[in-house]
């Protein structure tokens, strides 16, 4: 009798394990994962950019970031470049959003002047660097749609790989694909494919370190661009979270007193 009863209870469950598509499966992913990242409030790091063209010679930036968790919509996230000397002052802030386009404006010293970013500038590289402006965005849950493609070993670590693509006008990709580790949820390596569906850039995340016994922060993100040879690498350092910052910290008009 028990065993005719498992028996039932397994045929009942059956149908509902076999009805999620890849599609909701996909999403279910991204929910959890983005899920794991709530609550943290506000952020505060160091980071040095380096930069690699194909021969391999660098150029080194020190920046200082700071994010804003905002409930209900996309993160603030400010970016001030410290040195060399020709980008120091140079300021970026950010107004992700969930569903409309987002906001951003740089100031550049030498121009003494703040330049909104248009949306149709998603594309363009930040900075000179091999991330484009829509990379260094919040991820948001409506941005994309999602696809469950399989699961796959990366670095000794089972994943989840997901397909992207974005829901949002103007971006320069048509889809990325995105490794997830199952142990913790966290992103490992995302790789880009441009408007001619060829792929563009693999962007890979290192050494991750915890805080708060719940956040995972990748130390080290590296993006490779497969088309032109250059490289971009962003070393973090000293995060600091829940430091009491607001809204007003994240001033449109405080861009050009920075420093």
């Amino acid at each position: 009798m028990r065993n005719k009863l498992l028996f039932l209870l397994l045929l009942m469950a059956t149908p509902f394990v076999m009805a999620e598509t890849a599609e909701e499966k996909g999403l279910a992913i991204a929910l959890e994962t983005d899920n794991r990242d709530k609550g943290w409030q506000d952020s505060a790091a160091e980071m040095k950019m380096i930069l690699r063209n194909r021969h391999g010679q660098e150029s080194i930036r020190e920046i200082r970031v700071t994010n804003l968790e905002v409930e209900g919509d996309g993160d603030k996230g400010l970016t001030v470049f410290d040195t060399p000397r020709d980008v120091k002052g140079t300021a970026f802030l950010s107004y992700s959003h969930a569903l409309e386009p987002d906001e951003q404006w740089i100031f550049l010293p030498a121009l003494k002047r703040v330049k909104r970013i248009s949306s149709s500038n998603k594309s363009g590289p930040f900075m000179g660097s091999e991330f484009a402006y829509e990379d260094i965005s919040s991820f948001e849950i409506p941005k994309y749609s999602y696809l469950y493609l399989r699961d796959e070993m990366l670095d000794d670590m089972d994943c989840f790989v997901l397909e992207l693509r974005p829901q949002y006008k103007h971006s320069g990709y048509t889809k990325s694909h995105v490794w997830i580790d199952k142990a913790e949820y966290r992103t490992q390596r995302i790789d880009y494919y441009d408007r001619k569906d060829s792929l563009l850039k693999i962007q890979r995340f290192q050494d991750y370190h915890q805080y708060l016994d719940q956040y995972w922060r990748a130390h080290t993100m590296t993006m490779e661009n497969q088309q032109n040879g250059k490289s971009t690498t962003l070393e973090w350092s000293n995060f600091e979270f829940q430091t009491g910052l607001t809204d007003k910290d994240f001033e449109k008009n405080d861009l050009k007193r920075q420093r």
